[in-house]
C-alpha cells in the first residue's frame, strides 16, 4: 500500500524539496547497489595488495552477500520497532561508517570483518528506500516512483565495474569504499531535513530470537565452509567435515523451529503456495548463477587477458544499458503479459547469453567479450519484476511484506552460495583440463617436441624459457576451458528451470506494482 494513502499520513513532497528528497533517496540505493557490485573488478588487485589468492579475495563479495542475506528478513520488525526514518538514516551511517573501515582495513580479516558489518545494515537500505519513495510520490504516481527506484537500482550494475576499476586503476583499492563516504552523509543529510517529520509509529515487539540465532549459525557456517572448503581440502579437512554438521543440524533446527513458531522471524509456510515456491526457486537460481557469473568473469579478463581493472570494468558495463533503455518501456507493457512469459524470455536469453560467452577463446577480441554483455541487460529487464510478479500474485495484502522479504532473502543468499559454488567448480574445472593437455607434453610425443623447438626458434631461446613459455600457455588455455564449461553449465541450467516457471498459476502484470515495490 501506498504509504502516502494511509490515514493521517503526511501529503506528498512538492517542488524542490520532491526532487531533492527522491535524489536523496535514490541516491542511498544506488550506493547500496553500486557497492554490491563494484568491488567485482577490483579483487585481483585487492588481493594482491594483502597478499592473498583471488579465491580469499572473492570472500569480499561473498560474506558481503551472506550478511546483507541475513539481515533482510529483520527489516520488518526493526522499522516498527525504531520507525522507519531513523532506521534507514542509521543504517546509511552505519554503512559510511563501515565503508570508512572497509577502506582502512591493512589485512584480509580486518577487511571481512567490516564487510560483514557493511552487508548487514544494508539489508534495510532497498525497502525502506521504497517505501520512502512512495511516500514521496502522489498516489497517482507511485508507478513513477517505483520505475525511478527500478532504473536508479539498475544503474548500480552499469557504474560499479567501471567506476571500481577506474578508482582501482588510478588510485588504490581502498577508494572503492572510501566512496560511500561523502555520498552516505549527504544521502542522510537530506533524507533526515526532509523526512524527520514523517516517521512511521514505532512500538515495542518481540522477536523470534531462537528463529533468528539458528538463521546466523546456519547462514555463516555453510558460506564459511563453501568460502574455505578449497583451501583446507574440503572433506580431508577435520575443520570442514564440523563447519558442516553444524550447518546441516543448525538448517534442520530452524526448519523445525520456524514451522511451529507463532511468529516466526521467516515464515516458511508460504513456500505452501505454488506461486510462491515456484518462483523463489526460479529467481533464486538464475540470480545465483547471473551474479556469479558477474564476479568470474572480470577475474578471468584481468588475470588471463592482461586487461587493467578500468577496462575490465569497461568490458562488463554494458550489461546495464538495454536494462535502462527497457524499463519504462516495459512498465507499460507488462500489465498487458503473463508474467511467465516474459520470465521465460528472460530464462532463454541469459542462456543465448552464456552460451555465446561458453565459445570464448585465449585470443577473444574486445568486441566478442561486449557483445554478450551488452545483449545480457535485454533478459536482466525482465528478469526480478515479471518474477517477483508471479511470487506475490496471490498473496493477501498482508502477506506479501512477509514474502518479499523471505522471497529476496533467499535470493541474496543464493548469490553468495553461487559464487562460491562456481568458484570452487571453475577451479575443478581448470585443474582438470591442465591435467588432460598435460598428457599431451610428453618427449614421447613428436607433436610436443615439435612444438617446443618452433618456440626455441621463435623466442631465440633455450629449451627452459621455452618450456616455461609452453606452460603458461597451457596454464591459460586450461583456464580458459574450466571457464567455458562454467558458460555452459549455466546455459543448459537457465533451460532446465524454465519449467519451476510453469508450474506457476497464470498472471498478468496487475502485480508487478507491488513486486518492484517488494521484489528489488
Amino acid at each position: 500500500m501506498n504509504p502516502s494513502t494511509s490515514p493521517g499520513a503526511p501529503k506528498p513532497l512538492t517542488g524542490f524539496k520532491f526532487a531533492l528528497g527522491t535524489f536523496a533517496v535514490a541516491l542511498a540505493t544506488f550506493m547500496n547497489v553500486l557497492d554490491s557490485s563494484i568491488a567485482n573488478v577490483a579483487i585481483p588487485t585487492l588481493s594482491g595488495n594483502l597478499g592473498v589468492s583471488i579465491d580469499e579475495g572473492t570472500w569480499v563479495i561473498t560474506l558481503f552477500a551472506a550478511a546483507n542475506a541475513v539481515s533482510i528478513p529483520l527489516t520488518g520488525w526493526l522499522t516498527q520497532r525504531v520507525g522507519q526514518v531513523k532506521l534507514f538514516i542509521a543504517a546509511i551511517l552505519l554503512f559510511v561508517v563501515s565503508s570508512a573501515a572497509c577502506g582502512l582495513a591493512p589485512n584480509l580479516p580486518v577487511l571481512l570483518i567490516a564487510r560483514i558489518v557493511q552487508g548487514a545494515v544494508a539489508g534495510p537500505l532497498t525497502p525502506l528506500s521504497q517505501a520512502l519513495l512512495l511516500s514521496s510520490f502522489p498516489r497517482h504516481k507511485s508507478s513513477s516512483a517505483l520505475a525511478l527506484w527500478a532504473m536508479t537500482a539498475t544503474v548500480g550494475p552499469i557504474a560499479g565495474p567501471a567506476l571500481g576499476g577506474w578508482i582501482t586503476d588510478n588510485y588504490s583499492w581502498s577508494w572503492i569504499f572510501y566512496i560511500n563516504v561523502p555520498v552516505g552523509l549527504f544521502a542522510a543529510g537530506v533524507t533526515w531535513v526532509l523526512y524527520r517529520d514523517r516517521e512511521t509509529p514505532a512500538r515495542k515487539l518481540p522477536i523470534d530470537k531462537v528463529g533468528l540465532i539458528s538463521l546466523v549459525a546456519w547462514v555463516a557456517t555453510l558460506q564459511i565452509m563453501l568460502d574455505k572448503g578449497k583451501d583446507l581440502d574440503w572433506f580431508n579437512s577435520p575443520t570442514i567435515w564440523v563447519l558442516t554438521i553444524v550447518a546441516a543440524v543448525s538448517f534442520v533446527f530452524f526448519l523445525i523451529w520456524e514451522l511451529n513458531e507463532a511468529k516466526p522471524i521467516v515464515d516458511l509456510r508460504l513456500f505452501s503456495g505454488r506461486n510462491f515456491f515456484g518462483g523463489t526457486v526460479a529467481i533464486s537460481v538464475g540470480y545465483a548463477i547471473f551474479f556469479a557469473n558477474l564476479v568470474l568473469l572480470p577475474q578471468w579478463i584481468q588475470g588471463f587477458l592482461g586487461y587493467r581493472a578500468v577496462d575490465a570494468g569497461f568490458v562488463t558495463a554494458p550489461l546495464g544499458i538495454f536494462a535502462v533503455l527497457l524499463a519504462p518501456v516495459l512498465g507499460k507493457f507488462m500489465p498487458r503479459w503473463d508474467m511467465r512469459v516474459l520470465a521465460t524470455l528472460a530464462f532463454v536469453g541469459f542462456a543465448g547469453v552464456f552460451f555465446m560467452r561458453s565459445l570464448y577463446t585465449t585470443d577473444v577480441d574486445a568486441y566478442t567479450l561486449v557483445l554478450p554483455t551488452l545483449l545480457q541487460g535485454i533478459p536482466t529487464a525482465l528478469f526480478l519484476t515479471p518474477l517477483t510478479a508471479i511470487i506475490l500474485s496471490g498473496l493477501p495484502p498482508e502477506k506479501i511484506p512477509a514474502a518479499a522479504g523471505l522471497s529476496n532473502f533467499v535470493r541474496v543468499f543464493a548469490g553468495a552460495v553461487g559464487t562460491s559454488l562456481f568458484t570452487n567448480a571453475w577451479n575443478d574445472r581448470t585443474i582438470l583440463h591442465h591435467a588432460r593437455l598435460a598428457e599431451q607434453t610428453s618427449v614421447d610425443n613428436p607433436a610436443y617436441v615439435g612444438g617446443i623447438g618452433h618456440l626455441q626458434t621463435a623466442l631465440n631461446a633455450g629449451a627452459p624459457k621455452a618450456t616455461a613459455f609452453f606452460e603458461q600457455a597451457l596454464n591459460a588455455q586450461a583456464t580458459m576451458l574450466g571457464l567455458n564449461d562454467i558458460f555452459w553449465i549455466s546455459a543448459v541450467i537457465f533451460i532446465v528451470i524454465v519449467p519451476l516457471i510453469w508450474i506457476t498459476k497464470p498472471g498478468k502484470g496487475a502485480a508487478a506494482g507491488a513486486a518492484a515495490a517488494g521484489g528489488h
